[in-house]
């Protein structure tokens, strides 16, 4: 089995001849040290995880991944029968607003069904033929850097916040929802909130049989207190008699997958500004949307500074601003990190260039090219 020791740039190098640029490579090596961790989770806190679809939806590496959580967790009626398909074991099946041809679709997959609102809860739960039914609450407390991304933002729609309309239905509930942390990388961040959850949830949460705590908790990441992290689920569990879910989709992919490209041109203005074969609204688009830079996997803090910048006709189509330590030319590879949460599931055909192949590195060390786009896919997309 290999390890995800090697450097990315020593990889993409070995293979220029024979992959094409652009592609997103998903190293299972490097999957694996994320996987090892949640395994490790489960049998230190008894917590539970299953993947968030909305993130990662790259079935070829799903044989890996099962073995490891619990099932997958859904947002739409295709990503929950994508889960049951392709994934198997749980389905949690949530919508922040079903329809009834949702609702008569998403059942022979769904074995947890979680409703958004009090009032979706009324309308459909009679149709649920015993499967599990969950309520999303909005906890008035959340954690993100974004404002865009903010689960208990003013107004915001997802979750139930009128105590008093929860508390008429809490005997129709086996389960709740509190989503409420984005990028959360502070395990003190994450305690205080759980904290309040539990202050103001108390008598509900002893209730219901189990409870989903949603995702955006970074806590796979390598300084992170893993065993505070473990200590703190366990207590909440026992205290309350739940079983606690995660929906992990950043922590189970983070710092496995590269979006790698090769640079077009250079050009001068003002700045030296290299344009490589992918775009950032194409194939990165969280990066725009939230304003941050890409990471990019080369010997930085140099004498080279560059501005990384994409081939559509978008001006800020801009990757980032880096200082590098070696030159770049036509031809360099330039390997962009963290490139499998919220990119293949988001990637368009803007501008109609190239789409990135998806390629795979097994834990054998065997690189698998899984799909790759042409034209007609592109015409497909379209009318």
């Amino acid at each position: 089995m290999l390890t995800a020791d090697k450097p990315i740039q020593e990889l993409i190098e070995e293979y220029r001849m024979s992959l094409k640029t652009p592609y997103y490579l998903i190293d299972e090596a490097r999957l694996l040290n994320n996987l090892e961790k949640i395994a490790l989770l489960r049998e230190r806190s008894g917590v539970k995880s299953v993947l968030a679809l909305k993130c990662f939806s790259t079935w070829a590496v799903f044989d890996l991944l099962s073995g490891y959580l619990d099932g997958t967790t859904s947002s739409s009626v295709y990503e929950a029968r994508l889960g049951h398909e392709k994934f198997g074991k749980e389905v949690h099946a949530y919508s922040v607003a079903f329809s009834d041809e949702d609702m008569d679709s998403v059942l022979p997959y769904a074995t947890k069904l979680i409703f958004n609102s009090v009032s979706q809860l009324k309308r459909f739960c009679a149709r649920a033929n015993g499967i599990p039914v969950g309520l999303r609450i909005n906890p008035g407390v959340s954690y993100s850097h974004f404002d865009l991304a903010d689960p208990a933002r003013r107004y915001c729609r997802l979750g139930a916040s009128d105590r008093r309309e929860i508390d008429s239905v809490a005997h129709l509930l086996k389960g709740l929802m509190f989503h409420c942390n984005c990028e959360n990388s502070s395990f003190d961040e994450f305690s205080s909130i759980l904290d309040r959850i539990g202050r103001n949830f108390g008598p509900l949460l002893m209730k219901v049989d189990w409870v989903s705590l949603g995702g955006g908790i970074s806590f796979t990441m390598d300084d992170y207190p893993f065993e505070l992290f473990c200590e703190k689920l366990a207590q909440f569990a026992s205290r309350y008699g739940v079983q606690i879910y995660l929906e992990p989709g950043e922590a189970v992919v983070a710092r496995s997958g590269f979006l790698v490209t090769t640079v077009l041109d250079i050009v001068h203005n003002e700045a030296d500004v290299a344009i490589v074969d992918a775009g950032v609204e194409t194939h990165m688009l969280d990066l725009l949307i939230y304003r941050i830079e890409a990471r990019i996997d080369l010997p930085k803090s140099g004498n080279y500074r560059y501005l990384l910048a994409g081939r559509t006709c978008l001006a800020g189509d801009i990757f980032g601003e880096y200082e590098l330590s070696e030159k770049l030319e036509v031809g360099s590879l330039i390997p962009l990190a963290d490139a499998a949460g919220y990119t293949m599931v988001k990637k368009n055909w803007f501008n109609g260039i190239q789409m990135p192949s998806i390629v795979v590195r097994r834990l054998n060390g065997r690189v698998e090219v899984i799909k790759e786009f042409g034209f007609q896919d592109y015409v497909n997309s379209l009318s």
